[in-house]
């Protein structure tokens, strides 16, 4: 009978933040395999847990997963573990639960900290949507085609960044999107714990003159509703009435409803459309 993989979420900061069920999973299983054990081993020796350690993170994570995998057929259970948070989240554990969910090995996780989700709920920015982009690619193509994409991204954005790389996000988000409301989550459940609720514009001042420290959480405004009904007014205006209904007519609806929805987004009456169709056909 195969094992059990767990993903055990620990501390992103303050170690009273771990589970009783994580502690009792990390001494009941065969093996934890840890992102950097020397890292590991601290949270370990804090609680007396004496539990096997191996090494599984960004460079070994397709051939020791399959080790792991290997493992755990034959009947080992084990924990898995990151730096800090909830494995699986913007770190090598997908590759891992991948490939035991596609051999059939049983996989289960452990609720706990994740940066991703404690920083918004601080942030003072909306939280019933949000996207999660972890931290941008490092490849220009693709680290451009992510802030572009963001341009029209109207849940809240949650982005990771390092200190040394700070100044230039903020510099190219700010290109990129504009100066929205943004939320520097800074060293989250640690002693110097900040969160610094500003704009983009400002706090790229603010780190122009101060050296960022600590590891950042960066919570962003959406694209607001009222910016994207604005740029939809722009663009209906650009249109003659009969272009406008005929776009929607196009797409299939038949010329009442196509006139209804014109004189929707003009904000008019669809008498004052079938009025100036009429106008139009007579000129």
């Amino acid at each position: 009978m195969a094992g059990t993989l767990y993903l055990c979420a620990t501390p992103i900061g303050n170690l009273e933040d771990i589970t009783l069920r994580v502690l009792r999973i990390l001494k009941e299983v065969d093996l934890i395999a840890a992102e950097d054990t020397r890292n590991s081993i601290k949270l370990l020796n804090h609680f007396g847990i004496k539990t096997p350690m191996t090494s599984y993170h960004e460079y070994n994570k397709i051939e020791k997963a399959h080790i792991l995998a290997q493992q755990l057929r034959e009947g080992k259970n084990i924990a898995l573990i990151t730096d800090a948070g909830t494995p699986g989240i913007s770190d090598p554990g997908e590759e891992m639960v991948r490939i035991c969910q596609e051999a059939g090995i049983p996989v289960t996780s452990l609720p706990g900290p994740a940066a991703c989700v404690t920083a918004p709920t601080m942030s003072g920015l909306p939280t019933r949507r949000f996207a999660f982009e972890a931290f941008l690619p490092r490849e220009k193509k693709e680290r451009a085609f992510i802030l572009d994409s963001l341009k029209e991204e109207t849940r809240t954005v949650v982005l990771y960044e390092a200190p040394h790389h700070l100044k230039k996000t903020l510099e190219e988000l700010q290109k990129a999107i504009g100066n929205r409301k943004i939320s520097l989550c800074r060293e989250l459940t640690k002693r110097y714990e900040t969160v610094f609720a500003t704009t983009l514009e400002e706090a790229a001042a603010f780190y122009e003159k101060e050296e960022p420290r600590g590891e950042y959480v960066l919570v962003i405004e959406g694209k607001s509703r009222e910016a994207l009904l604005e740029e939809a007014r722009l663009s209906w205006e650009a249109l003659t009435l009969s272009e406008h209904v005929a776009y929607y007519e196009q797409q299939g609806m038949d010329r009442k409803e196509a006139m209804r929805l014109a004189a929707k987004d003009r904000g008019i009456s669809k008498r004052e459309v079938y009025q100036a169709l009429l106008k139009e056909s007579q000129d």
